[in-house]
């Protein structure tokens, strides 16, 4: 008779769980969990017909790149998935479209050539070409400074921090202008500098999964087979003395290993009294909602088609700045799609969607960081295999798709198990 082998359960079907559940298929008896009836988390791909035709967009998860995300990249050609180059371009309307701009090319910096005689934008124009060359030197210092207090110090211009910087960082994060500015100022600069978003030139090519973001999750179903229990949300996790007891919607079984692969805050309420320090850890993190919509509207774009661009930053006032970042993904470009009328995906709209032309409406919730939870990070390690309980997610890292898969090979890793592809 063949040995038995060890039960492990991975709770949540995005990209840690989905890859940490493919890594550990050959060598353990492994169960994914998934609350929802779809697997794949914020690997979200939507089928439309805007224009008769079928459409895969995707809402949540969209692009990658061969330079930061190593092994997503691995994953991938491992399991033998098709991508095509995108396009990340960055373009602001404030105020009622009363100030725009976009940062493509010469031609998007001045499409509103009203711009060349405003002395905040030849402000902001210097500060960025000051901040790429100034700050890369915080990397090689203790610092315990937050953004907005290295901004301060370092007395950039109003037009920079308010037009530039701060929503840049809050659409790469989902989160909000205000809110960036307790973000910790060397960890913004480090991912700053490892995607190059300080270089005006010779930055990573992006891509984007050829059929939307589901073709990968496909992938990864088929290959798991009857191992997947989807619709089965957990409700308590059990610690017994060789163990835990999972308890889901539809039933409870006993599992040797317990991999969670979902946010933090939701793993701490699984768990039948946590530890102390998992209660710390995994309670640092914040997460924040954040509305998606597709649609159809072109006033969630800028006012001035020659700065639309990726990724769109809508603000109306001055209080939107403490609200949830209205930002607008023009799907067209970044997939390339074509459809009659632009296909956007516009997370927290501040002005009304034209009703008729709403395709779909979700939320998502995205980590939000400060100093505490990236300190929490730097202590994750106390937590990982401790009563055979491990932590996987986005939240271990940056927030991204890269970081979710990272941390699920390193938990393979250390059950024995390594990945078809070198990074970690």
């Amino acid at each position: 008779m063949g040995e038995t082998r060890q039960r492990i359960a991975v709770i949540g079907a995005g990209i840690s769980g989905l890859s940490a559940a493919w890594l550990l298929r050959d060598k353990f008896d492994v169960t994914l969990f998934e609350a929802e009836a779809r697997a794949g988390g914020h690997a979200d791909t939507q089928i439309v017909r805007p224009d008769d035709d079928e459409i895969f967009v995707d809402t949540g998860f969209i692009v990658f790149n061969n330079v930061n995300y190593p092994n997503l990249v691995g994953f991938f050609n491992a399991l033998g998935v098709a991508s095509q180059e995108s396009n990340m371009s960055f373009g602001v309307s404030k105020n009622d479209a009363s100030y725009e701009y976009a940062g493509g090319d010469l031609k998007q910096l001045f499409a509103q050539p009203e711009n060349i005689f405003k002395p905040r934008f030849w402000r902001m124009v210097a500060d960025i070409l000051r901040f790429n060359n100034q700050a890369p030197a915080l990397l090689d210092h203790e610092s315990g400074q937050s953004l907005g207090e290295y901004l301060i110090a370092n007395e950039y211009s109003a037009g920079f921090v308010d037009d530039y910087i701060l929503p840049m960082g809050a659409a790469i994060w989902s989160g909000s202008v205000d809110g960036m500015r307790a973000f910790p100022a060397k960890s913004f600069i480090r991912f700053f500098v490892n995607h190059g978003l300080l270089k005006i030139s010779g930055r990573p090519q992006w891509r984007t999964v050829t059929g939307g973001s589901k073709a990968y999750v496909d992938r990864v179903l088929r290959d798991l087979g009857n191992h997947v229990r989807l619709a089965a949300a957990v409700q308590r996790i059990r610690r017994t003395a060789d163990g835990a007891i999972v308890e889901t919607s539809q039933g409870s079984a006993v599992f040797s290993q317990v991999i969670f692969a979902c946010h933090a805050d939701q793993a701490l309420a699984m768990i039948e009294r946590p530890t102390p320090r998992e209660t710390e850890v995994l309670g640092a993190i914040g997460f924040q909602d954040n509305i998606a919509v597709l649609h159809q509207d072109a006033a969630l774009m800028p006012r001035r088609r020659l700065a639309w661009s990726s990724w769109n930053y809508l603000s109306q006032s001055k209080e939107d700045q403490s609200q949830a970042i209205c930002l607008t993904y023009w799907m067209n470009l970044l997939q390339g799609i074509k459809t009659k009328l632009p296909l956007l995906v516009s997370l927290n709209p501040n002005i009304t969607i034209d009703p008729a032309k709403i395709l779909l409406r979700k939320t998502y919730r995205h980590p939000q960081f400060n100093a505490a939870a990236m300190q929490a990070q730097e202590y994750l390690s106390d937590i990982q295999g401790v009563e055979n309980f491990w932590f996987t997610g986005a939240w271990t890292g940056w927030g991204f798709h890269e970081d979710g898969i990272a941390s699920a090979v390193r938990v393979a890793n250390a059950l024995g198990v390594g990945a078809p592809w070198q990074p970690v």
